[in-house]
Parts: structure tokens; sequence; C-alpha cells
């Protein structure tokens, strides 16, 4: 119907609406640097170690060593009270470096109750081997009862990062959803408690704080956010609830100076020295590993934050590779660490190589100091020499 001739030459005034005022919604510097890094296509699970129940007393240790070797050994336990390590962890002479990573991911499996058939690829990362040949990941997946693809992964003190960090970058691919990261660390059997000179005893004495132990990682795939229309409402939702947060592996940054690979070594049983049972023993020189490591500075870890989208004041816990106490302040300064957000744990349990990582981030759950939706830099330092830094959302 036609509009009267009146309505139309004498329109009514429309009303100026109300000027709408947008809601402001108040975002914090750190939802804005995760809103703006990339989704994470891979998070940790879950993480399980296996610490052999033997122990040894590292002074008491060093005492014995001085009785056998006593115009070499100090009569003092030096080590002991230069690394701050008192006991270290000794597995049974029966058992394999692939034992402690299925004691590990036997644990690990009953905790996120799974099966080995539910996993898609097995991942051996450790410094350790049961033998040359085949890799220990096939030993290890055999005592497990795992049916699935698998490979070592080898790179010192770093192994288990390297791990990880090749399944996510699988999990990336699409290849695979679950992958098992698994660690057998036995360098105990690489100890010299026969000393024949001063020399041997200097290059030998990093060895008396090492310790066997077995870890395992869990790697999934991350799904999209459930109920959230992108990854920022999802981030925004976190600020209310923070175990909303979505959880994964954030980013990382590795590097390497590999012109120091002779500065820790245990050059026995490869093409160098295939049958010397002399070179079957580490050979570390402890002074020119540390400048090694500190003169990388905190390139790694910078890169890994700003990867991530965080900075230092957003992570609540840094677990990071020890070898000694008093090395420790050592890195906090170098690497901009903050002291308060690490777990010292090898004074209790000495260097146990790649496993360190995973064990601080099971005493971080177990004393409540890591809950869901925490940030988590996972620090590396390896012989050869490498730095890994990881950042994780748990």
């Amino acid at each position: 119907m036609l509009p009267e001739p009146a309505a139309v030459l004498s329109p009514v005034p429309a009303r100026s609406p109300e000027p709408v005022v947008p809601t402001q919604v108040s975002i914090s510097p750190s939802a804005q640097r995760s809103s703006q890094a990339p989704r994470p296509v891979a998070r940790i699970a879950e993480v399980a170690v296996h610490l052999p129940e033997r122990v040894r007393d590292v002074a008491e240790a060093e005492r014995d060593l001085h009785r056998r070797n006593p115009k070499v050994a100090p009569r003092l336990p030096m080590v002991s009270r230069l690394t701050g390590v008192r006991t270290v962890h000794v597995a049974d002479d029966d058992q394999q470096a692939s034992d402690l990573a299925v004691a590990a991911s036997r644990t690990l499996l009953e905790r996120a109750g799974l099966v080995p058939q539910d996993i898609d690829l097995l991942i051996f990362a450790s410094a350790t081997q049961d033998m040359i040949e085949p890799a220990t990941s096939h030993i290890t997946a055999a005592k497990l009862g795992v049916r699935a693809p698998v490979m070592d992964v080898k790179n010192a003190c770093n192994s288990v990062l390297n791990g990880i960090e090749v399944a996510e970058a699988l999990i990336g691919t699409g290849r695979y959803r679950r992958v098992l990261v698994a660690s057998g660390e036995m360098p105990t059997r690489g100890v010299r408690w026969d000393v024949p000179d001063r020399a041997t005893y200097a290059m030998s004495a990093a060895g008396y704080t090492m310790s066997d132990g077995g870890a395992a990682v869990l790697v999934e795939a991350v799904d999209p956010p459930s109920g959230f229309e992108d990854d920022l409402s999802a981030e925004l939702a976190g600020l209310v609830a923070p175990a909303a947060r979505p959880s994964g592996i954030l980013g990382s940054a590795f590097t390497a100076e590999s012109r120091h690979w002779d500065v820790g070594m245990l050059p026995g049983g490869g093409t160098v020295n295939p049958r010397d049972p002399e070179r079957s023993y580490f050979e570390i020189d402890g002074s020119r590993l540390r400048e090694a490591f500190l003169a990388l500075g905190p390139g790694p870890v910078d890169e890994a934050l700003e990867r991530a989208g965080v900075t230092m004041d957003d992570v609540a816990l840094v677990a990071v590779h020890q070898v000694a106490v008093g090395y420790l302040a050592d890195v906090h300064a170098a690497l901009g660490v903050p002291a308060d957000r690490t777990i010292v744990t090898v004074a209790d349990h000495g260097n146990l190589a790649s496993a360190t990582l995973p064990l601080q981030l099971v005493t971080a759950l177990e004393s409540g100091r890591l809950r869901r939706g925490d940030v988590v830099l996972l620090l590396g330092l390896a012989g050869g020499i490498s730095m890994g830094a990881m950042v994780v959302r748990w």
C-alpha cells in the first residue's frame, strides 16, 4: 500500500540513535602476545620418572676412591664439596638403559590411562644406549609391548628435549598424534674408579656426580579449542580461569657450538676407538665445559620466549639441566633465569643427564609448584655443546 500524501510531505523526523559505547575489555599484555603466537600443534600430556632404589653417597665414594688410589685421588671428598652433590642413583648390575626407560614408561601409561597399543611412535632419547646396534628404541618397544615405528634421538644431556622437539615436529605434519619419548640414562657405567694419575683423575672427577634414571614424556596432538570462536577467546577465558588456557608447546629455540665437541667425551665404542677399554670412561674438562656454556649467552632463551609470545614474568617454573648446585648461580646470571623459579634436584639425585628435566617436572607437579595453565621454560644444556629452550603451557 502506498503511503498517504501527507506522510510523504510532512515526514516525522527520525530520532537520532544513542551513541553506542563499545565495551572496554582489559586484555593483559600476556594475552595480547599469546594471541599473536602460533597455535600449538602438540602438548606435553604426561611425564614420569623412574629412579633406582640403590643410592650411592658421593662423599663416601670419594673416600673409597682415595683408599684405592691413595697417591692420586684427594683424601678429602672434594667433588661432593665443590658440586654440592650428596647422593646419586645407581641401577642394578643386571639392568640396562632400556629397563629404566620401560619402568618410567609403564608409570606414564598407567597415569594417562593408556596401553602400549595407543602409542603411534616411540622415540628413545638418551645419552646412554644398550648397544651400538640395534637402536635402543627397538629394545625398549619390545620390552614395553609397543608395536609402532621407533627411532633413537641422541644428543647427550639434551636428548629428551630434542626428542620432544622431534615429536612436536612430526605431530605437526599430521603423521602421528601420540608420541612416547622414553629415556634410560645409565652414566654410572662410564665412571672410572681406578685412576692411574692426577691428570686422569681431573678428567674423571665430573663422573662421580653422574646418576642413573629413567624418564618418559607423552607428547600429543593439540585439537582446535572447543567451545571458543578462536584462540584469543580461549586465551581471554583463561584470564578468568587459568586452567581453561589451552596447553601446548608454545615456542622453542636451539643452538650449538660444535667446535667444543671434545670438552666432554665418552670416546670408546665407535669408529675412533672401537675396542679400547681405556677409552670406555668419561673424559670431561669441567672448566672448559663451563666456559663454553656461559659463552652461549641468553639468545636461545630470549628467542623461545619471543616465539611463545610471553616474557620471563609469565614463566612460573624453569626446569634447567643441572650438573652442580653452585653452577646454577652462573646459569641464572648468564641466562637471566630467576633463581626462585627453579627446583634444585642435583644435590640429592645427581646429574641424571637427559632425565634431569623430566625429574624436575615431576617434582614440581608432586610438590604443587606446577599447575594446569602454568607456563614452563625447559632449558637444556649438553655436551657437544648445545643449548635448547622450550616454552610450554602446562
